[in-house]
């Protein structure tokens, strides 16, 4: 599971997805990578968790154990 900080994180997430839709992990990678590139390590990380909860929001069922 990603570590999430702050409430930020995953704000940010849901507007990717709603103005990316599917390709809102992609846009996150593409932050991520503009970030790293400037040498940003703060930022290339952040952006990669957005990345990663993304992917955990795109599915439609529970993952992990339910209890």
């Amino acid at each position: 599971m990603p570590y999430l900080s702050d409430r930020k994180s995953y704000e940010q997430a849901a507007e990717l997805i709603n103005l990316f839709g599917d390709n809102a992990g992609y846009e996150a990678a593409a932050r991520a990578d503009r970030s790293r590139d400037l040498g940003n390590h703060v930022h290339f990380c952040r952006w990669r968790q957005i990345e990663r909860l993304i992917v955990l929001l795109s599915h439609d069922q529970p993952l992990g154990t339910i209890h």
